[in-house]
Order: structure tokens, then C-alpha cells, then sequence
């Protein structure tokens, strides 16, 4: 959903910034903005540890850094000069995946590099008339999935079992409501957790609903959510912090008024809503402050709740507003003056980064508690 002439983009960002008597004690989080090479909107971003950072928008444009954000390299991939890209994935400094959308439905692609983005091969060219890929998602570099909006009844899902070949899992997904689709806001719509766990958030129909497979994709279930949905609502961005607990968000793209999230305790079966989150808009993206242990980095179990969003506002979508909560949605606290990113994602708590319009960069780092 959301083509390129009408998209809208929600990020959905937590921030430390004032805590009332009855909260958890927390530490504000510390903002520091870096220069991206490129004044192109960055839509998605993926760090690989708190060096390596990948980040990708508008204009076919991609940025790298190898140096936790110091210096940031940015580029256009050829041939896609035309397209956005909607969502990365950062493997290593040499290795990633980008997603790209554009007029026609040949124009979604996935991209991936063996050399730091010298060159790049496109592994998977889209021939399905009505298929509209939001976003993807990895188990491993070799394992992972891409969703799409549903097309005559259908999800036209596809999955790498090897990093390089896409095969449709179409006839693994439920059934499709009318209307049924997600949002290509941040790259976010479908997460992975462990070997085999991953969450889909949809919209776009009567109600708003979590596609949930605990078998890498083979067999999926879909479970409703109590987040808003009709045709320009639903949820847009899921994250999941292990096997039980995750987070859900979005709201109306029609609306500034209507941000709004839900947890879960069971793996996706059920939900809660929190309670109301302090953005205007809807919520682009959310991202858990505790990313898994990927490069040997000390796990800080103090931030296993903590979540950050980023929103965005009607019409135009590129200013907004951010927030944080420690404790999944009890209490809220505003990011004050953080506007206009369209997606967030951490490497570990001390290591995350705000990207969005004019190849804003903001990086964001909490303090261990003492």
C-alpha cells in the first residue's frame, strides 16, 4: 500500500525526556545529529553492530558507515536512480539488501551487494500486475522474507532459503480480508525473531490483523488487533523482543489524531492497547532499544522494554514527532524538537539512529543504568 504518488510514512521514536513520580526510573537518552552525504529522504535504516550502518530512501540512494556514523558514504545505485527504496537490510560492510518500489510493477526489486555497493544484482524482479511489496525482513543473511500487499484475495509473499533465489510462499499465507494490506512507511510491517518467528501488521480493511508464522513460513495463522483500521488505517510497524512479547503501532494516515499501539504477551494471539502515545499522526516506525547480541557487544537487560517511534503528520508527511517508553507502553515521554524520521532502529541500547527527510541522521544512545 501507499504508492509513490501518495505515500505516507510513519516512524514512531522512544526518547527519555521527562519522568513523571510513578515511572521507571530511566536515563535520557542523548541526540546527536551526523551528516549523511545526501539530501534525498531516507526511509529505511538497518545497523549490523554499532559501527556498520546501512540506511536507503528516495532517488535509488543508499548510505553506508562503517564508524558508527562519523562519516557516512552515500550513493545511488545505477539503474535505479528513479526508484525509492523502501526498506534495507545490513548484512556486513560489504554485504546488504535493499527493496525498491516504483510506477510499475516491475519496478520492485531486491538489490544485494557483495562489495560494500561497488555493484549490485538484482536477485528478484516483481511480473505480478497487482503486487505491491512493502517490506522485508531476515532470519540469517541467507534467510528471509518479503511481504505484499494482498492482490485478488491473495498475499503474494516470497521467501530466499539461500540469500539469493525468491520463491513465492503464496500459498502458505491465510486468506486475504478485502482490501487487506500494510504500509511501506518504514520497512518494518514484518519483523523476525530467532530461527524461524516472524510477524506481519496489516490494514487497509475491517480490521487491523498480525499474519504470525512460527515455522520460517511455511504455515501462518492471523490474529486480530484492537489498532484502528479501515482503508488509510492499520497497523504499520511490529517488532517482537522474543518469542512472547512484542509491539504493534500505527494508525490513520487520514488523521493526526489517531497514533496508536498495542502489545502482546503470547506471541501475537492477543492484544492490548497501551496507553496513548504523546505523537500526532501515525506511527511510522518502533524499534525495541535492546537489539539482539550481534557483534559481541554486552547485552544491558535494564532496556528489554524500553521502545522508541518516530510519526509523522498529514499531508505532506515529512514532520512529525518522536517518543519513548521503558516499559512498553505505561508511560510515555515526548522527544522534544525530534521531527521529520521516518524510521529508527538500534544496534544495542548506547547505538541507534533516526533517519528521514533531507537525509536527516540523528543518532540516539542511552546511558546503562548505575
Amino acid at each position: 500500500m501507499l504508492k509513490p504518488s501518495r505515500a505516507l510514512y510513519l516512524i514512531f521514536v522512544i526518547h527519555t525526556v521527562g519522568l513523571a513520580e510513578s515511572a521507571p526510573a530511566v536515563h535520557q537518552p542523548t541526540l546527536t545529529p551526523q551528516q549523511s552525504g545526501t539530501t534525498q529522504r531516507l526511509i529505511a535504516v538497518s545497523p549490523v553492530n554499532s559501527r556498520v550502518v546501512w540506511a536507503a530512501g528516495a532517488g535509488g540512494t543508499y548510505v553506508v558507515t562503517s564508524d558508527g556514523g562519523m562519516h557516512w558514504k552515500a550513493a545511488v545505485v545505477p539503474g535505479a536512480e528513479n526508484l525509492e527504496f523502501r526498506d534495507v537490510q545490513g548484512v556486513s560492510e560489504r554485504v546488504a539488501y535493499l527493496m525498491s518500489i516504483g510506477t510499475n510493477p516491475t519496478d520492485f526489486r531486491i538489490y544485494k551487494t557483495l562489495d560494500g555497493g561497488m555493484h549490485w544484482t538484482v536477485e528478484f524482479e516483481n511480473h505480478r500486475a497487482k503486487a505491491f511489496y512493502d517490506c522485508f525482513a531476515f532470519w540469517t543473511p541467507q534467510r528471509g522474507i518479503a511481504h505484499s500487499d494482498s492482490a485478488n484475495g491473495v498475499f503474494p509473499d516470497i521467501r530466499t532459503l539461500d540469500g539469493i533465489a525468491w520463491r513465492s510462499i503464496a500459498d502458505h499465507m491465510p486468506p486475504a480480508l478485502p482490501g487487506e494490506a500494510s504500509f511501506a512507511a518504514s520497512g518494518t510491517c514484518v519483523t523476525t525473531q530467532g530461527e524461524s518467528n516472524a510477524w506481519i501488521t496489516t490494514g487497509g480493511s475491517t480490521v487491523a490483523r498480525i499474519l504470525a508464522t512460527r515455522d520460517g513460513g511455511d504455515t501462518w495463522n492471523a490474529y486480530d488487533t484492537p489498532l484502528v483500521s479501515s482503508p488509510t488505517a492499520g497497523g504499520v510497524t511490529v517488532a517482537f523482543r522474543n518469542p512472547s512479547n512484542g509491539m504493534v503501532a500505527g494508525g490513520d494516515l487520514a488523521s493526526n489524531d489517531s497514533a496508536d499501539a498495542a502489545t502482546s504477551s503470547d506471541g501475537g494471539k492477543t492484544w492490548t492497547l497501551t496507553t496513548k502515545p504523546p505523537t500526532r499522526g501515525t506511527i511510522f516506525c518502533l524499534s525495541y532499544v535492546q537489539a539482539p547480541n550481534q557483534d559481541g557487544e554486552a547485552r544491558n537487560h535494564d532496556f528489554d522494554k524500553t521502545v522508541v517511534v518516530t510519526a509523522e503528520t498529514a499531508p505532506n508527511f515529512d514532520s512529525g514527532s518522536a517518543a519513548w517508553t521503558p516499559d512498553e507502553g505505561n508511560n510515555w515521554f515526548a522527544l522534544r524538537k525530534v521531527s521529520g524520521y521516518w524510521a529508527v532502529a538500534f544496534a544495542s541500547p548506547e547505538a541507534g539512529w533516526f533517519v528521514g527527510v533531507n537525509g536527516q541522521i540523528l543518532k540516539i544512545s542511552f546511558r546503562p543504568k548505575s
